[in-house]
């Protein structure tokens, strides 16, 4: 519903699979990447800030660098991760094919990384292990998916709230995401059911999301591997929304403000 409202004011009707045919040729050339990684980076703290959401130590704002993923590492992540204290970014590389190079490119496209980095550095994983590391860091044995995933997923919800999109190419940016984020927990649960062939899962994340199938087909290498649980990809979305329920019982009826309810939720460390 929200993406057919984006699509009609980029002029496509309720076609919003057109409009995020063009959000995804919005893309900086080969070799610009980091720069703008860096630059939305700086415009999420920005916000953050401005907002007075959440409390940023300056050693957290400064220590975590760059690094591109190299073409065989993009297989099976085919858009930004953290890696603790610094994010792999995912992008065109000389030794790919066109068609693998332009993929990579309409995959991280201006919109969909805008909403990326925030959730993998500021506020999301990079504060959030900065803090694990250092307060109550005995509680990391009781890391799950559904704290340290959710978090991240709570502030798209969050940023999506308060206006953190500047265009409606932002918030289809934004949307799809959020529709992913939702349809993997489909295909990985199906998989692991015997519901689901890999083939039928890549087909999927193209046809009812709208992934490139360079990105779709290391999705589903991902999570078809032995590295994750059967609920890992189902934690994002539960554990975000369950982080939300938190907020709204808390935050919205006046008891803390959004700053301390968020420094509170870091400060504590992960939640069984």
């Amino acid at each position: 519903e929200q993406a057919k409202k984006a699509a009609a004011e980029l002029g496509f009707g309720d076609d919003w699979k057109a409009a995020l045919a063009k959000v995804k040729k919005d893309f900086v050339p080969a070799g610009e990447q980091d720069d703008l990684v860096l630059n939305e980076s700086k415009s999420a703290v920005d916000f953050l800030k401005q907002h007075d959401l959440i409390s940023i130590p300056s050693d957290a704002e400064e220590m975590w660098r760059i690094e591109m993923l190299s073409p065989e590492t993009q297989k099976s992540l085919p858009f930004a991760v953290y890696g603790g204290q610094y994010v792999g970014v995912a992008y065109a590389a000389e030794s790919m094919s066109l068609d693998d190079k332009l993929m990579s490119m309409r995959g991280n496209n201006r919109h969909f990384t805008r909403i990326v980095i925030p959730h993998e550095l500021i506020p999301g994983h990079h504060l959030q292990s900065y803090h694990a590391e250092r307060i109550r860091s005995y509680r990391r044995s009781f890391s799950t998916p559904f704290f340290v995933e959710g978090w991240a997923v709570y502030w798209e919800m969050r940023l999506w709230e308060l206006n953190y999109a500047r265009s409606a190419e932002d918030r289809i940016g934004m949307l799809f995401w959020r529709m992913h984020r939702c349809a993997r927990i489909l295909v990985s649960l199906k998989d692991h059911l015997g519901q689901m062939k890999p083939q039928e899962m890549i087909d999927f994340l193209v046809d009812r999301v709208g992934h490139e199938r360079f990105g779709a087909t290391s999705e589903v290498r991902r999570y078809i591997g032995p590295d994750y649980s059967p609920l890992y990809q189902c934690g994002y979305m539960v554990g975000a929304l369950q982080i939300r329920a938190l907020h709204r019982e808390i935050v919205e009826s006046g008891k803390l403000t959004d700053k301390q309810f968020n420094d509170r939720m870091l400060g504590y460390g992960p939640i069984p």
